[in-house]
């Protein structure tokens, strides 16, 4: 069976790789970035892959960019909500805890999430083996010792509140959907030191979305499907 995914930020780091991966396991995919971004990488797997990778722009802070792409969409399987920002990393003092960029974070990282998964599930429902997975992160956990990047952290909290509470609501026409830490991976939000590439990464996701069914909806995993504290 051929099976459709939708990756949301799909023009680097994570995003990329698992297009990547996802291709050289066969797959069809559906790559959404925004207008500003630097999709040469994408275009470039598009024309190595004919026929197998649909690149659209969308902003996924702007709904009606979502809802414009999902209607020339019409088969969907598998969507990962991978599109983020980190913000201030530092302290309560960092300069760059204001307004405008605490806004872009929460409104990336929270709102992101669920007008992309309201956008297109109408899609989703229309799958046999439906799927839907947020990248989040192990520092949205309650239970930390960190003093630093605020509202990187709540917002990871947050999505995955939000996870929990659309899991209640998709449980009765058996969609699963869970968070999903990409392990520290060397992008440029990670860092040049993190201990995964994002190959490691993106190949140690696919596995796992692989196995996800109604029994793990609602709930936190590590990269390697193992369960983390939400």
């Amino acid at each position: 069976m051929n099976i459709n995914y939708l990756i949301t930020g799909a023009n680097r780091g994570i995003g990329l790789a698992l297009a990547e991966e996802l291709i050289s396991n066969d797959k069809k995919v559906i790559c959404l970035c925004r207008e500003s971004s630097d999709s040469g990488k994408l275009i470039s797997l598009q024309t190595k892959n004919p026929g197998r990778v649909e690149l659209y722009e969308a902003d996924v802070t702007v709904e009606n960019d979502l809802i414009g792409a999902s209607k020339k969409i019409e088969n969907l399987d598998v969507l990962v909500c991978n599109a983020g920002i980190m913000g201030a990393r530092g302290g309560m003092m960092d300069e760059n805890n204001k307004y405008s960029i605490i806004s872009d974070v929460l409104m990336t990282n929270v709102a992101g999430p669920f007008f992309t998964i309201r956008a297109f599930l109408d899609q989703i429902k229309q799958s046999k083996n439906p799927k839907i997975i947020i990248i989040s992160s192990h520092m949205g956990s309650q239970k930390h010792s960190g003093s630093e990047s605020y509202f990187y952290r709540a917002s990871k909290a947050a999505i995955n509140n939000i996870m929990t509470t659309f899991s209640n609501e998709l449980k009765p026409i058996e969609i699963p959907i869970v968070s999903v830490h990409p392990g520290w991976v060397r992008t440029e939000m990670g860092g040049n030191f993190a201990t995964l590439s994002t190959q490691e990464s993106a190949s140690s996701l696919y596995k796992f979305i692989q196995k996800i069914d109604m029994a793990d909806s609602g709930h936190f995993y590590n990269y390697d499907g193992s369960k983390l504290e939400l």
